[in-house]
């Protein structure tokens, strides 16, 4: 909606006195004569419609039954109310409120959808993962619910805003009535919090959670955190960091070449894995494979594709990492191909192309290939095709990445074909509308479909075996909310995410020609897979696989090296 400046004020066309006279709009159903009055109500309208996700958690988080819980959960609306209403009283003039509001009321509806639907308030990375969808992503998440929002608290709200006036006040005028709410406002927040000082200081402390949670409040900082690190990436230099190229080591005499396949799972979580212990047979291939060893303690670098996917080829490990310095520094996809390694991207998903943006890609998100293709989307089976001739043209040693769109929601039911439905009735309808059993039961498929893809890369593998030393080293980005806790889907920052969003499957399949020539140790392998690991060894695990010489850290070694027999050479340092 078009906020004019003849909804403030019409112009009289017929000047009197030789001036232009400003006359008021004749039916502005609000007129407020001060900008505290505005923004007061706007605060007020944010707080009672756009956080009901926060206030139903700040009233499990602090409600016992006593009569204190109520004053002070009424303490606490008080504080935010007041809060709430100086920051926007920061906004100068009579016009820019009304812009401003413009701005926050869609933001703050969007941010409300996500924490009343899925319990997830926007932050920074989900501001990124926005950015990076493509129309199939952005379409799964159309829905009924996603309208009505954006109809009842994205846009009727507008019309509040459009048809309210704001007395024109001087420059003084406005200062003199900020600060008279302003001074007022802080001495009564104060007393407010001195009331309750004990759970004033947990809220700040202890609920980190709800403070993702507050509309508009967390969604702007997020925003304005995104905008001003996408700012910063456009201001620095994208060419890699110079450094000394890899070296290879010597194949040792009569050796095939190495051809280890790549998978990166989306979104699938450790919990749902029958292979880490979960009672459901989701991994009923994979189980009945020799040599599969699964790590169980394993933790994503984040919680979100945009992130997580360049985190994990980083050397930077995620105590360090940030996605702007990625884009301009080497990571392990372009150590392999210095080194001379074959290295090809295949992709059933939108995001991470920058991890890989010097290998060769083969894009399957526009094939429509009947039986594996339905409509915009494609099942993961669709990575496999043409592989099996494109391996017979290979020569030298190789590494081919699989980026699955694997177990994405909210839509899960469209991740696999209707002859993978195991388990029934799966969920096919927005999440909202399907039982917590429907929803795991689409979820586990997924998990069972991507079963079936591996084992039958495990299968290509073993017939490619008289030919080259093989191996398939399979992780997921990040894991995913089932409604634990009220919470579904990812993208919860990491300080407040919960586990089901960061444990993730990880596991190592290797021939028994590639287990020779690294001299591996089964029982050793068998003893590590119970160590804790994580995104951060990936570069260290690949190169070690691939025959790079590497230098790596004690704190992200390479998961096999401790069972190699040539673990030292592996060793040896890179020069950078």
């Amino acid at each position: 909606m078009s906020i004019s400046a003849t909804r403030l004020a019409l112009p009289d066309m017929a000047p009197r006195s030789g001036k232009l006279r400003i006359r008021p709009a004749a039916k502005d159903l609000w007129h407020f004569r001060s900008p505290v009055s505005f923004s007061l109500a706007l605060a007020l309208l944010f707080l009672s419609l756009y956080n009901v996700r926060f206030w139903r958690e700040a009233g499990a988080a602090f409600w016992t039954g006593h009569p204190a819980d109520a004053f002070y959960l009424a303490a606490l609306a008080g504080v935010l109310l007041l809060f709430l209403t100086a920051l926007l009283l920061l906004i100068p003039g009579s016009l820019l409120p009304r812009v401003a509001a413009v701005v926050l009321i869609p933001l703050a509806a969007m941010a409300a959808f996500c924490a009343d639907s899925f319990g997830l308030g926007l932050d920074q990375e989900m501001f990124r993962s926005f950015a990076a969808a493509d129309s199939q992503e952005a379409s799964s998440m159309l829905s009924v619910r996603l309208v009505a929002y954006t109809l009842l608290l994205g846009i009727l709200p507008l019309f509040f805003v459009g048809w309210s006036r704001l007395a024109v006040l001087s420059l003084r005028q406005h200062a003199w009535h900020r600060l008279l709410f302003i001074g007022p406002a802080i001495i009564l927040a104060a007393a407010l919090i001195a009331a309750f000082p004990d759970r004033f200081r947990a809220f700040a402390d202890e609920h980190a959670r709800l403070h993702y949670l507050l509309v508009p409040n967390a969604a702007v900082k997020a925003w304005a955190g995104y905008a001003m690190a996408d700012l910063k990436r456009l201001e620095d230099d994208r060419s890699l960091a110079s450094a000394t190229p890899p070296r290879r080591l010597n194949r040792p005499p009569g050796a095939k070449p190495l051809l280890v396949f790549l998978v990166i799972g989306e979104t699938a979580r450790h919990q749902n894995f029958q292979l880490g212990g979960y009672a459901r047979p989701t991994n009923p291939r994979l189980s009945a494979i020799d040599h599969v060893f699964y790590f169980g303690h394993v933790e994503s670098c984040g919680t979100s594709t945009a992130v997580s996917l360049p985190c994990m080829f980083s050397y930077r490990g995620r105590q360090r990492f940030d996605v702007n310095s990625a884009l301009k520094e080497r990571n392990i996809i372009d150590d392999l191909i210095d080194a001379g390694i074959d290295v090809e991207w295949r992709t059933n998903n939108s995001g991470g192309r920058s991890a890989a943006r010097r290998a060769k890609l083969i894009d399957f998100r526009q094939s429509r290939t009947p039986g594996l293709c339905e409509g915009e989307v494609c099942y993961d089976e669709v990575l496999l095709q043409g592989l099996e001739e494109s391996l017979a043209t290979k020569k030298d040693d190789t590494l081919i990445v699989f980026h699955q769109i694997g177990s994405h929601g909210p839509d899960y039911f469209r991740r696999y074909p209707p002859s993978a439905e195991i388990f029934k009735p799966a969920c096919r309808g927005e999440l909202t509308s399907c039982s917590g059993e429907e929803i795991v039961n689409a979820y586990d498929n997924t998990i069972a479909y991507t079963d079936r893809l591996l084992a039958d890369q495990i299968g290509l593998l073993e017939k490619v075996a008289d030919k080259f030393d093989t191996a398939l080293f399979y992780l997921s980005d990040h894991g995913e909310s089932l409604g634990e806790h009220g919470v579904h889907l990812h993208g919860a920052p990491a300080a407040v995410a919960p586990p089901e969003q960061k444990r993730i499957p990880l596991l190592l399949w290797m021939s028994p020609g590639f287990m020779q020539r690294h001299g591996i140790d089964l029982k050793c392998m068998s003893s590590r897979t119970s160590m804790p690991a994580s995104h951060d060894q990936l570069p260290y695990t690949v190169s070690g696989m691939m025959g790079l010489s590497q230098a790596r850290p004690r704190s992200a070694p390479n998961l096999a090296a401790p069972c190699m027999t040539d673990a030292g050479q592996n060793e040896a340092p890179l020069e950078r």
